[in-house]
């Protein structure tokens, strides 16, 4: 039976180790919160508590953290995963991070004789969990020939963007670029909507059928008609994502004014206190509005 480690078993990370399982693979999985790992290997897998443990016995290991923190901690932590790693095996990172860090990262772990493969993800717990989400990949070829069928297996659409690591991550920050600002656009809509006195139902109805539409406008406005801000994908990446894409436009002094204002959303709405909730709750910096109730 083909073999696979996963770390990190949030809505992606828990989409993408039961996509592979169901696609014939032995999956050795752990996750820092307590149980979530028992709880997948309840369905088939096995269970570890420290990313060592599952490096030990896998050549290939997907990191699914929040972060470039989070994902040190995985490697290089107590119980880290790059100690353990044999020679040639691969480790795949699939969250969103500095470009310039994804590409340090290729070298430090080359220098151990592991593989990397820079893979960013996007499509949301949904897709992962039915294997159609999108890996936005770059890596060496000899790292892309060991670890090609489990990033067949674990996607709908795997891009393959450059022969070293750092393009897949450029690409995912120019996507959340894009999504941050439909986000923020969606939501100044809808609120001026609301404030207009139109009945919101009736807004999203003909908006997501004219030419104004977003899949974001449609996706998370059908949050807030519903009133469940549930955190899907929660404000905080978006101070998180879209300040990775200001840093990188910084650099080269490139100006991101779009990006710039929804950043500056996505800030207000965390501190007034929605840094936890769904991203869509970024309308609630709106004054002078009520918003649809909860169902």
């Amino acid at each position: 039976m083909n073999r696979a480690g996963l770390i990190g078993l949030g809505a992606m990370g828990a989409g993408i180790a039961a996509t592979l399982r169901d696609r014939g693979y032995e999956m050795h999985v752990c996750d820092a919160r307590p149980g979530a790992a028992v709880r997948f290997a309840e369905a088939g897998g096995v269970a570890w508590a420290t990313p060592a443990q599952v490096a030990h016995r896998c050549e290939v290991v997907i990191s699914v953290v929040v972060n470039a923190a989070q994902t040190e901690e995985v490697l290089f932590g107590e119980g880290g995963a790059a100690a353990s790693m044999k020679p040639g095996s691969v480790f795949v990172m699939c969250s969103t991070v500095d470009p310039n860090w994804s590409m340090a990262l290729e070298e430090r772990l080359g220098a151990l004789g592991i593989l990397y493969i820079d893979a960013p993800i996007s499509g949301g717990a949904a897709k992962a969990a039915s294997g159609q989400m999108t890996v936005m990949s770059a890596a060496r070829p000899e790292a892309y020939a060991r670890a090609d069928a489990v990033l067949d297996a674990m996607a709908g659409k795997v891009y393959r963007l450059g022969d070293r690591a750092g393009a897949g991550s450029k690409v995912k920050i120019i996507n959340q670029l894009l999504a941050g600002v439909h986000i923020a656009a969606a939501a100044e809509a809808m609120a001026l909507g609301l404030r207009e006195g139109v009945a919101p139902d009736a807004l999203y109805e003909v908006i997501t059928h004219s030419a104004g539409n977003s899949w974001m406008f449609e996706n998370r406005m059908a949050h807030v008609l519903a009133g469940d801000y549930t955190p899907l994908s929660a404000v905080d990446i978006f101070v998180k994502d879209l300040g990775l894409v200001l840093d990188t436009a910084r650099a080269s002094k490139f100006p991101l004014p779009l990006a710039s204002t929804a950043h500056q959303m996505f800030m207000q709405a965390s501190t007034a206190g929605f840094a936890k909730e769904d991203d869509s709750a970024v309308i609630k910096i709106f004054p002078g509005i009520e918003l649809p109730p909860s169902h």
